[in-house]
């Protein structure tokens, strides 16, 4: 029999890495795309104007990771901004494992305009952010969705964010976020709920997974993130991860086939983590 195969974007490091350890011990064989192939690369990580930095994090070292637990993992980089690397990702792992049994769409854009005033935003830097977080999102699924259907099984999570679902608490710089990037993760939100009615008949689950805010690499090299942590406390990386790992394996996920499930909330309902208790946030 195959191994499962999951495919996740953005698995260089934080929620995607995290995730793509979480799959490997419930015995997924894991491909694991992001920009950052080797550790020491310079990406852009800007959020209100461009910053070219160096990150901790590699595909490589997730890979290692993956591989000391016990399962194949296939490191393959891929540009959200650049259709073209996601077609020769998908080509190459079905080329080399024939199959993939679990999306997991984790990767957003990094650049200008996520933290951008709306009298700010350039008209490239919204595009870009669409572009980042909806097409190439739409693209893979519309790669992957199809072997999918003719294996009869497979699995898509979206990780989305609850920017697209709220208003910002208050402006950028006072725990707010910008506008390009919530109306950006408010159309992604739509994908799962669309899916689940169109193939209704099929045995396929599409799910969206909100982590909360997380502490991960890259918010970390953000200075526009320490009042995020200030005001929203936070979890490690690895909450999210486990919730993904749960809607992928349990049959009682199915339920939930269509919904947004609320990793942090989830977590602690079902004691995915019991080390993890979230922390409580002054109200002052």
């Amino acid at each position: 029999m195959d191994s499962k195969v999951a495919f996740i974007t953005g698995a260089s490091r934080g929620i995607g890495k995290a995730t793509a350890l979480a799959l490997a011990r419930k015995g997924y064989d894991v491909v694991v795309t992001a920009r950052t192939l080797e550790e020491g690369e310079t990406h852009e990580h800007g959020s209100s104007k461009s910053e070219l930095k160096s990150v901790p994090g590699s595909l490589r070292t997730t890979a290692d990771a993956i591989e000391a637990l016990g399962r194949r993992a296939l490191p393959i980089r891929l540009d959200l901004l650049d259709l073209e690397s996601i077609d020769a990702a998908v080509n190459e792992t079905l080329a080399r494992w024939g199959h993939i049994d679990l999306l997991v769409n984790n990767g957003i854009y990094q650049g200008p305009g996520i933290m951008c005033p709306v009298m700010e935003i350039g008209q490239q830097d919204i595009q870009n952010l669409f572009q980042g977080n909806v097409f190439s999102q739409l693209h893979l699924i519309q790669r992957c969705l199809p072997h999918m259907l003719e294996r009869g099984s497979g699995c898509i999570v979206n990780v989305v964010s609850e920017s697209g679902m709220i208003d910002p608490p208050g402006p950028i710089g006072k725990g707010g976020w910008g506008f390009a990037y919530s109306a950006s993760k408010a159309a992604f939100i739509r994908l799962s709920g669309v899916l689940r009615v169109e193939y209704a008949d099929s045995t396929l689950s599409f799910f969206n997974m909100e982590p909360g805010f997380v502490i991960t690499e890259t918010m970390g090299a953000r200075a526009d993130m320490k009042e995020f942590a200030a005001l929203y406390g936070g979890a490690p990386p690895e909450v999210p991860a486990t919730v993904v790992a749960w809607l992928a394996t349990e049959p009682a996920a199915r339920e939930l086939n269509g919904q947004t499930v609320f990793a942090q909330r989830h977590c602690l309902k079902h004691n995915l983590v019991p080390e993890w208790q979230p922390r409580r946030r002054s109200r002052d």
